[in-house]
This record gives C-alpha cells, sequence and structure tokens, in this order.
C-alpha cells in the first residue's frame, strides 16, 4: 500500500467519524436512544455527543496506527501529536456541529 493512499485513508475515516456523533440520534450510529413519549424523538445529550467522538478518536487513531505498521515502522508520538491531531479531530466535526446545533429550524 502507498504511503500516500494510506495517508488519504486515515483523513476520510476521520472526517466520516468526526460527523458520526452529529448525523444522527442514535449512540454510534447503532444504538436507539428510548423515546421520552410516544412518536417524539429523544435528542442525544451534549455529553454523549462528546464522549462518542472521544471514543471515535482513539478509534481513528487505532486504524491510523495499524496502516503505519503495515507500511513500515511505527514512529513514536509525543503530547504534541495528539494535541494537534485531537485539534484537527475537532476541526473535521465542525460541519456536523454546525447542521446540528446552529442550523435555523423553520
Amino acid at each position: 500500500m502507498d504511503v500516500s493512499f494510506a495517508a488519504w485513508i486515515v483523513v476520510v475515516v476521520a472526517l466520516l467519524a468526526a460527523n458520526l456523533p452529529f448525523a444522527n440520534e442514535r449512540v454510534f450510529g447503532v444504538v436507539s436512544l428510548k423515546p421520552a413519549q410516544t412518536g417524539q424523538v429523544r435528542r442525544k445529550p451534549f455529553v454523549a455527543r462528546l464522549l462518542e467522538l472521544l471514543v471515535l478518536y482513539f478509534l481513528v487513531g487505532l486504524v491510523g496506527y495499524l496502516l503505519e505498521s503495515r507500511i513500515g515502522n511505527v514512529f513514536a508520538q509525543g503530547w504534541e501529536f495528539y494535541a494537534v491531531t485531537g485539534c484537527l479531530f475537532l476541526v473535521l466535526a465542525f460541519p456536523g456541529f454546525v447542521f446540528t446545533y446552529l442550523r435555523k429550524r423553520r
């Protein structure tokens, strides 16, 4: 597998995973929350979205680690790497956040 192709795979997976918590009202897109009343959809709490975002960040990191280990040597990372990739993951989640919380509902 080519190095640049593996990098693009990680970027695309990160973009999809960062927006998953905001794309639907199910936890990880699978587990449904029980409705408050019949016929109503219960909204996922913001804290649940943040926890889901954190778990998905580590899953994307695992995918990147596995792809890097298949290509060659795995490089050691310091706290700076995790700070930058965490911020990048939050930036990638911005479109989903805007669509869920800042969009005007008509």
